[in-house]
């Protein structure tokens, strides 16, 4: 395994490589993380992981200080696949912004307006910015993204399709704990009353998913809404069930369309988003 904090180390190494794939993440690495790079493994020649806390998608300048740092517990992790054939870019903020910290407006022909888009202002604009970057470093042919944040698989494909990038986007399934909690970086700050708590998102995702087959998107959001009110230790943000193309709140099934249900909710201070297929 090789480790690279340069860009211009990395593109050289990266040169003589070939199907490269791509695995970007923020570090505080978990099993859902190894998932993604374990899809990759079969189908690449030189698998890439870069490790980054992008400061220009978060919203919340206290949440980007608090976001768990841990590179050599991210790196002992990554070993533990024993694999020579991954590649871990780990640079500082400085080497991927040079001079200016900013991100670029972007359009995804309203994607970023849905959802997230509410209560994340420029989320999404940091997002395809270190994406938009990342991809030009490393060149891969496939790059992988886990459905835990769908809304950023279908942002990461519009991306692709509107920079004409040759990169195949692979979603992932969510890897999810035991008790059925989406696994997320976020989840090791829950105190133990909120960690408690939390597999009831995921309950009320599969309990939607079943009430969805025979009762209207309205009806079955009021449910949810109602679900959540009447929890103590968990406050929700939205709740939504959704187009899974354009993102766009449904209003009217249409049995030709995909749909699925998100949820974004607070444990305390600690903000957990997950979703799932209807």
């Amino acid at each position: 395994m090789k480790i690279y904090n340069n860009i211009t180390n990395l593109k050289e190494y990266l040169n003589t490589q070939e199907n490269i794939g791509f695995v970007p993440t923020m570090g505080s690495l978990h099993q859902g993380h190894l998932s993604l790079i374990q899809n990759a493994i079969p189908n690449n020649g030189c698998i890439v992981v870069s490790i980054f806390v992008n400061p220009t998608q978060f919203d919340n300048k206290d949440d980007l200080e608090k976001y768990p740092k841990n590179l050599n517990k991210d790196i002992d992790l990554i070993k533990t696949l024993n694999k020579n054939n991954i590649v871990i870019f780990a640079p500082s903020t400085k080497e991927i912004y040079t001079k200016k910290v900013k991100a670029i407006h972007y359009n995804f022909d309203g994607l970023e307006h849905q959802m997230e888009g509410k209560f994340r202002d420029g989320h999404f604009d940091g997002v395809g910015t270190i994406v938009k970057m990342l991809f030009d470093i490393v060149k891969p042919k496939q790059a992988y993204f886990g459905e835990k944040d769908f809304q950023q698989l279908q942002i990461i494909k519009k991306l692709v399709e509107k920079e004409q990038l040759d990169i195949e986007v692979i979603p992932c399934a969510i890897f999810r704990e035991k008790d059925g909690l989406a696994m997320s970086s976020r989840n090791q700050r829950l105190k133990p009353e909120h960690r408690k708590e939390a597999p009831f998102i995921y309950k009320t995702l599969q309990e939607a998913k079943k009430k969805f087959g025979t009762k209207s998107a309205t009806k079955v959001t009021e449910w949810a809404e109602k679900q959540f009110s009447e929890n103590e230790l968990l406050e929700l943000e939205y709740f939504t069930i959704a187009n899974e193309k354009n993102l766009k709140t449904v209003k009217r099934k249409n049995n030709k369309q995909k749909y699925r249900a998100f949820i974004a909710a607070f444990a305390g201070e600690i903000r957990l988003i997950d979703n799932i297929e209807l």
